[in-house]
């Protein structure tokens, strides 16, 4: 058989297992749903919480019904097959690559973005709301306290209602005697969050985007690969060949 056919079966097959690889992952996470709504359902009143999890485990069903059609056209070099095949990852391309712009769009406005939102959830906190809990956390993760720096809290109403303190999870451990005073500051975080979780969410973008990348340049070969075995076959008289003959 021509080397050109059977390196484009290969990677179609390779996309197909591909798909097949993601719908067995999105099963498994809305199986995982599921569990955990059996388990605690007693705590959850509302029965629309399972829909994403339906939602879930029907486009993986698409995903392996999609991974078998590439599959068996690949195969049998059926020209419907290959069309309709070639026409969902061509949509999922221009899905990524669409991805891939709005991301080198987006990361350029992390920052501004970002400090103002920081600069208002910190201003909020009082120790007792769902959003004290997110800032708690975040400082402790990150181990930064204040946007900018410890000397950000200076302005917020935390600082003046609490004798001129910090909040505990600004503190390198707080199984320690630090209590948030600035007569501590070897104690305390000093650096601020802004930067800190700047530097994640570019990291994770980056991550996300090679990733992506990878996928996009995997299905245009995908694309190649299909138009490849179209006109091959179209040449041929004898039709349909075994993937190792």
């Amino acid at each position: 058989m021509d080397c050109g056919i059977i390196t484009s079966k290969t990677v179609l097959l390779f996309l197909s297992l591909i798909f097949w690889a993601a719908g067995a992952g999105l099963a498994y996470v809305g199986s995982q749903v599921l569990s955990s709504y059996d388990t605690f359902e007693n705590f959850i009143q509302n029965k629309y919480a399972l829909i994403p999890a339906v939602v879930i485990i029907g486009i993986s069903v698409v995903m392996f019904v999609i991974g078998l059609l590439g599959c068996c056209a690949t195969m049998r070099e059926s020209k419907v097959g290959l069309s309709f095949f070639f026409l969902i990852i061509m949509v999922m391309f221009a899905a990524e690559v669409a991805v891939l712009v709005l991301s080198f769009v987006y990361q350029g406005k992390i920052n501004g973005n970002l400090e103002q939102s920081m600069s208002d959830v910190f201003a909020k906190y009082d120790g007792e709301d769902p959003e004290t809990k997110t800032v708690d956390d975040l400082q402790t993760k990150l181990q930064c306290c204040g946007v900018r720096n410890y000397t950000s809290w200076f302005n917020t109403t935390w600082y003046q209602s609490h004798n001129s303190t910090v909040p505990v999870s600004c503190c390198k451990n707080v199984s320690t005697q630090c209590t948030g005073r600035l007569d501590q500051l070897d104690l305390l975080n000093l650096e601020g969050c802004e930067a800190k979780l700047e530097h994640l969410l570019q990291d994770v973008l980056k991550y996300g985007m090679l990733v992506i990348l990878g996928f996009a340049v995997i299905k245009f070969f995908g694309m190649l690969s299909v138009c490849v075995i179209a006109c091959k076959s179209s040449r041929r008289r004898s039709g349909y060949q075994p993937l190792y003959a």
